[in-house]
């Protein structure tokens, strides 16, 4: 998407008017005007000056948003963002009202309540009359610009807000100048009755002080508007702006832009983060509030990644640089918060259709007011007073602005809690959700499996086993064993040295310490060395059942006891669940493992069905049989998530994930944690209910206003208390969507349950026929072979087991589990069982059957 910069719009005609110009030019697919930040981003292949061509014929000013380096397109936006308009509104103010004072004191004060005039005016009518002619033409060309740019539109046939200002104004001053000029030809024949009837026909007061009440509206709207753009104009200012970078050997202070990939730097304490990097050495607590809206900070020490604009609190860092320029975590979000802006939610078409027709709409009820009002026998004073207070009571403002403003309070709060989303519509969308489902490695889980239990056998102390168990995993590879690892590291178990160490794969391990053969690994391999109680197996099935590897370890003929490991659920994980819930939402988890450890996961989080067993297209596949139900939420963070996040109605990318999946989500949620899926949602509906709200007291504002300025009600609205209100519409509809401000997105307080899927229609397939309904779709014959195979003693040999398999052409699917020691095998042609014995037996894993 390209982002341009525009200028000269003052409502949503003009936004409208703008959007129908450039969607005109060849080569453009889509163009959002946002009246909020006067930008404009147009997808497609159009050049830019065609483009800019195409909005100046139009009436407006444009121009490209800067495509140099990183830093100086953050400081352009910056300063685009920047609140110039309200300095500029506020000196016209003051001057429309130190010149409106003496004219009104002398239409009003001298008139109603007979104050005091200079002698060479007392009853000089033809002399008040020049005089506040005077004064009017002065307010009328500081507030020139309703002019310019009100006829402006009406050349162009695309009237906009300015115009209907510059036509009652206009017409209110023409008038007067009219009568002005009757009276003298009044005072020639002597005919003093008619020149007092002229004196209160003057409207050059309502001409001066329509244009200066909707400047002190515009005034406030631009002040509101620039309170709605606090939170991207603050993640900007958060950019660094130099860093200290090594260069033979020697610091070197240099601006941030130059820091080029590869590159060394220094971050000393109390010092922001230049870059996206990597800590090579040195250890420190790091404030990533400004990215992440957590406020306590996270250790961190050699080999953790660190973002700019976070600040280093204590230690001494280097860091090598990995993501620079507009590649940086800060960088990116600007980029989609800025984005977000210049996109439209669904729901602001309505508005849009509206403002297209509404000023010609309102000029034409305008003469038809003053038409019938003649025809009823009114004076044309009376009538064109009836029909100028039409015209300034219409405000197509706050049409325009109910829903942007909305978006941007919206996208400022996500952004400020660390919930990034990255168009309108996702925001919009995000809080629609009839069914979420949730990836569980890494999402519903921590990802890093972690010892649950150490069990050890009868005369064995815990120490001994763990410390065992320690020497054995210290050379291996297995994630398993890295929990193992870590287990012994944090209770500082006394290193021993394994010698002669084998890894048996898909079974186990072997070595020697103290002399002694030691062993570790699945209970099928231990009950090859030793004879093992028969209550271990019941205690190992125990396990399973509850989401745990069991590791069993021996040395020599003795028995030392069980270790389990697991993937632990986040804490906050249920919570989150049951806040979701809570709101109307069904919750799913999917997973690629095994169905008993997936169902185990699933109880303790929570959710309301299970589909284990899938693949990253069976992912998709199960989020499209989802539809079914609903709008669809999904939650991931791998690369194996991708596809479903991209057909989900709505995709959420947790933030600690890789790329792609962020990539592929339409929100991403900064800090990790599952506890900002429902605060996502919770303001998704707060901004739409706000969004609703401001689009109701813009509509029903007009729906009264203009039959009250027309006379319909019986009541006679004079011109300038019709353009005070509308200078007071605009205001409230922005400061109704600065409240959003004020909200807690993480408490669930005032959360509303929406009606939710019954349980009697929210049944859900199990793993394996969710996976038989997905294959039964798919065109020629599937047959099935079931492998039995001896060795697997985990996830990651179900991995490698499949993996293989699934590498054989003809094989369309395997699903492995090493709990059971099976994979079945889906087939679209004939395969001999030796070619898929030898896949698997290639793994080092025995393949004992296939039927």
């Amino acid at each position: 998407m390209k982002q341009y910069y525009v200028t000269g719009m003052s409502c949503a005609a003009c936004q409208n008017h703008v959007e129908k110009a450039v969607s005109a030019v060849e080569g453009v697919t889509s163009v959002s005007v946002s009246l909020l930040t006067n930008s404009m981003g147009v997808e497609g292949n159009a050049s830019p000056e065609d483009v800019i061509r195409a909005v100046e014929a139009a009436g407006y000013g444009a121009s490209a948003k800067d495509s140099k380096g990183e830093s100086q397109k953050t400081a352009q936006n910056a300063d685009a963002l920047e609140d110039k308009e309200t300095p500029l509104i506020r000196k016209r103010l003051i001057a429309s009202i130190c010149f409106l004072l003496p004219l009104m004191y002398m239409s009003m004060g001298h008139m109603m309540w007979g104050w005091p005039l200079p002698s060479f005016l007392d009853g000089n009518h033809v002399g008040m009359g020049i005089a506040q002619m005077l004064f009017a033409i002065v307010i009328i060309v500081i507030n020139k610009k309703f002019f310019i740019n009100g006829f402006k539109g009406l050349i162009h046939r695309a009237p906009n807000m300015d115009t209907l200002v510059a036509l009652g104004s206009g017409v209110s001053f023409a008038w007067s100048v009219y009568v002005l000029f009757a009276m003298t030809v009044a005072m020639r024949d002597g005919n003093t009755a008619l020149v007092e009837d002229y004196m209160m026909q003057f409207y050059f007061e309502s001409a001066a002080m329509i244009l200066t009440l909707i400047t002190v509206g515009k005034m406030l709207e631009a002040h509101s508007k620039g309170k709605t753009t606090d939170a991207l104009k603050s993640l900007m200012n958060l950019a660094p702006k130099m860093a200290v970078i090594l260069r033979d050997g020697k610091e070197v202070e240099i601006p941030a832009e130059e820091v080029e990939r590869g590159d060394i730097f220094i971050v000393k304490p109390g010092e922001s983060i230049p870059v996206d990097g990597q800590i090579i050495e040195g250890v420190s607590a790091i404030d990533e509030s400004a990215l992440t809206g957590e406020s306590i900070p996270v250790d961190k020490e050699a080999g953790d990644r660190v973002s700019a604009a976070t600040i280093n609190q204590s230690g001494f860092l280097k860091c090598q640089a990995t993501r620079v320029g507009e590649d940086t975590t800060l960088s990116q979000i600007i980029k989609m918060v800025s984005e977000a802006a210049a996109t439209k939610a669904p729901i602001a078409k309505i508005a849009d259709r509206v403002s297209g027709v509404f000023v010609p709409v309102v000029i034409s009820i305008a003469l038809i007011t003053m038409v019938a009002w003649l025809a009823l026998g009114a004076d044309f004073a009376q009538a064109l007073s009836r029909g100028i207070a039409v015209l300034v009571i219409s405000c197509p403002c706050a049409l325009g602005l109910a829903t942007p403003v909305a978006i941007m309070v919206g996208n400022g709060v996500g952004a400020r809690n660390g919930i990034l989303f990255k168009t309108a519509v996702s925001l919009e969308e995000a809080g629609k959700v009839d069914v979420i489902a949730l990836d569980k490695t890494g999402t519903i889980t921590s990802g890093k499996p972690v010892v649950t239990d150490i069990l050890p056998a009868e005369n064995v102390e815990r120490n001994e086993l763990l410390s065992l168990a320690f020497a054995l995993e210290k050379k291996s590879e297995h994630p398993l064993a890295r929990a193992i690892i870590a287990c012994g590291e944090t209770e500082d178990i006394e290193p021993l040295e394994a010698e002669e160490f084998h890894a048996v794969v898909g079974n186990g391990l072997t070595g020697k310490i103290d002399g002694r053969s030691t062993y570790g690994g699945n209970l099928s391999f231990l009950q090859s060395i030793l004879s093992l109680p028969e209550s271990i197996a019941g205690e190992a099935k125990s396990l399973a059942e509850e989401g745990k590897t069991p590791l069993f370890f021996a040395q020599e003929d003795r028995f030392l006891g069980i270790i389990a490991v697991a993937d632990v659920i986040k804490e906050e994980s249920p919570k989150a669940i049951e806040e979701l819930k809570n709101m109307g939402i069904r919750v799913v988890m999917l997973t690629g493992d095994n169905e008993a450890t997936a169902r185990a996961i699933g109880r303790q989080a929570g959710v309301d069905g299970v589909i284990a067993g899938v693949l990253p297209d069976g992912k998709e596949k199960t989020i499209k049989n989802l539809s079914k139900y609903g709008r669809i939420g999904m939650v991931g963070d791998g690369i194996n998530d991708a596809p479903a996040l991209t057909r989900a109605d709505i995709g959420i990318a947790i933030g600690a994930g890789t790329d792609v999946a962020i990539d592929s989500a339409d929100v991403v949620l900064m800090n990790s944690t599952l506890l900002d899926v429902p605060a996502a949602v919770r303001l998704s509906r707060r901004v739409l209910r706000n969004i609703h709200e401001n689009l109701f007291w813009a509509f029903i504002y007009n729906l009264i206003g203009i039959p009250l300025a027309a006379g319909l009600l019986g009541l006679k609205l004079d011109p300038m208390f019709g353009a005070a209100a509308m200078s007071l519409s605009s205001f409230c509809v922005v400061s109704n969507a600065l409240r959003l401000n004020l909200i807690d997105i993480h408490s669930s307080k005032r959360d509303k349950k929406k009606k939710s899927i019954s349980d009697e229609e929210f049944v859900l397939e199990t793993a394996q026929d969710g996976q038989e309904e997905v294959l039964a779709g798919k065109e020629g014959d599937i047959m099935t072979k079931t492998m039995n195979i001896n060795g697997m003693m985990c996830a990651h040999c179900e991995a490698t087991v499949k993996k293989a398999l699934e590498a054989v052409e003809g094989v369309k699917e395997a699903l492995v589990s090493h709990e059971k020691g099976t994979a079945v095998v889906s087939l679209d042609a004939e395969i001999s069982d030796d070619v898929l014995k030898d896949a698997v037996e290639a793994k080092d894993y025995e393949v004992t059957a296939i039927s």
